[in-house]
């Protein structure tokens, strides 16, 4: 999704994988919470069933990859990572979305491969065109994403005017920002807490 903004370009990449899997966590979840009201499950169960799905949201349905205000955003389970983009040297998608700023490396799981096609792409040939080659196959998700932002990496630097591995670019890589996800966190542990009390009551 592209979106026009006073910072620049605004895209948000949707997740590749989990969110099947995350939906049916809650709604499990949902369904035990009402069971523990209705037909009185025992405590524990449903506090442990909220546990359960507070990591499955934050796990498999709040990570996203988005570039906005030239930056690109890892939001992570119980993190948020904010890079400026000029200041990324390598990033590659694999299992999981991995970026490498300076001395130091972050990833989302929002985009990624399956294992087998990790195995598959490593592998592959690159497809090429004309007689007696091979077809060339639509690129996966995974490699429009890191294409993309690979472009808009290009791009940043060049708007900046500054190279890879630069002074500038080192600059810039103090400017990276971690931001705790405090919502996800404060449930997490008030949570754990309901489930630990419901144990020792």
């Amino acid at each position: 999704m592209v979106e026009a903004g006073p910072g620049g370009v605004t895209e948000r990449f949707r997740p590749t994988s989990g969110r099947v899997t995350g939906v049916l966590a809650l709604v499990a979840v949902a369904g035990i919470v009402v069971l523990g009201f209705v037909d009185g499950f025992p405590a524990p169960v449903v506090a442990g069933a909220v546990v359960v799905g507070v990591l499955a949201w934050a796990s498999m349905l709040k990570p996203r990859v988005i570039v906005a205000d030239r930056r690109l955003v890892l939001r992570n389970m119980l993190e948020t990572t904010s890079i400026p983009l000029a200041a990324i040297e390598e990033l590659a998608v694999r299992q999981v979305l991995a970026v490498r700023v300076g001395e130091k490396r972050y990833v989302s799981p929002a985009v990624g491969r399956s294992w087998r096609n990790t195995l598959k792409s490593s592998k592959r040939p690159a497809a090429t065109d004309g007689d007696g080659a091979a077809p060339r196959k639509d690129p996966a998700y995974a490699d429009v994403v890191e294409a993309r932002i690979r472009q808009l990496v290009d791009d940043d630097r060049a708007q900046r005017g500054i190279e890879r591995y630069s002074p500038e670019a080192d600059a810039l890589a103090a400017e990276v920002r971690r931001t705790p996800a405090w919502t996800e966190l404060a449930l997490l542990a008030a949570a754990l807490v309901a489930f630990v009390v419901t144990l020792l009551v």
